[in-house]
């Protein structure tokens, strides 16, 4: 009987209501981030970063294993957004990124230690707060699974669109950021099966530039490539229509929704 109803239906209508009933099931958890003192008091300080870098270029720094043949030394006095465990590499790079973003709940959980001692301005899923407590430099993002769409506000809710480099491109485009470049956004991983799927790491990392990253004993979900593209889409039309742009810098990577440059053009 349902399916006959479908049959029926104005697929219009169809995707209203599964719009209608995705905004329902959310309703709790965007309620909670609208009227949390610990949400407020990140909203506040989020809308300080509005246009704060505008006309400005930044570099998005993915994690896969390109960053391990590019040279990371020329980003030293740029904007950088880092992500997950990109702390990893600070010693050995000397300097840390300007902002870190991290979304994933399996990620923050097994971590929250780490993050919580970074002291450069992170911005994490509201999720988090389970693992996170409140610290000058720290915002809690109101990231949410469902709901695909760019936000142009990031203190209001974004879209994850199954990566944490979308997340970093609202931010981007909300501080202001004329030229976002990606780099280490390989779009490929050597570990294969159903997207989402929580994994534990048996051995060292092939899919990150340290073999630690996720390595022996980590738990992990397998990429969903699929969606971050239509992700992707979004922001490059998001970007393109107000007159900015995102490149794609990525030494040999996958990602064919933005234009490739080459990495050492900018320097």
């Amino acid at each position: 009987m349902r399916d006959t109803v479908k049959e029926h239906l104005p697929e219009g209508l169809l995707n209203a209501g599964r719009s209608t009933l995705d905004w329902i099931n959310r309703v709790p958890e965007d309620l909670s981030a609208a009227v949390h003192p610990w949400r407020v008091d990140s909203r506040n300080k989020i809308r300080t970063f509005h246009d704060k870098y505008k006309g400005k270029r930044c570099f998005v720094i993915g994690n896969g294993p390109s960053l391990k043949n590019t040279d990371l030394q020329k980003l030293k006095g740029e904007y950088t957004f880092g992500m997950n465990r990109i702390y990893l590499m600070f010693p050995e790079l000397g300097f840390p990124t300007s902002f870190l973003v991290c979304v994933n709940d399996l990620v923050i959980e097994q971590t929250a230690d780490e993050m919580q001692n970074l002291t450069i301005p992170r911005f994490f899923s509201w999720r988090s707060r389970k693992w996170l407590h409140p610290a000058q430099d720290l915002h809690f993002l109101h990231t949410t699974y469902t709901g695909p769409k760019f936000a142009q506000n990031a203190a209001r809710r974004l879209w994850e669109g199954a990566t944490v480099t979308y997340v970093c491109l609202q931010l981007a485009f909300y501080f202001g950021f004329e030229e976002v470049i990606l780099i280490g956004v390989d779009h490929s991983f050597v570990t294969k099966g159903k997207p989402n799927t929580t994994i534990v790491s048996e051995g060292d990392d092939p899919n990150h530039f340290n073999p630690g990253y996720f390595g022996k004993g980590f738990r992990w979900q397998l990429p969903d490539l699929d969606t971050s593209e239509v992700a992707y889409s979004m922001a490059k039309q998001a970007f393109e229509a107000d007159g900015r742009n995102i490149v794609d810098a990525t030494l040999g990577g996958k990602l064919t929704i933005f234009p490739k440059v080459a990495y050492d053009d900018f320097f």
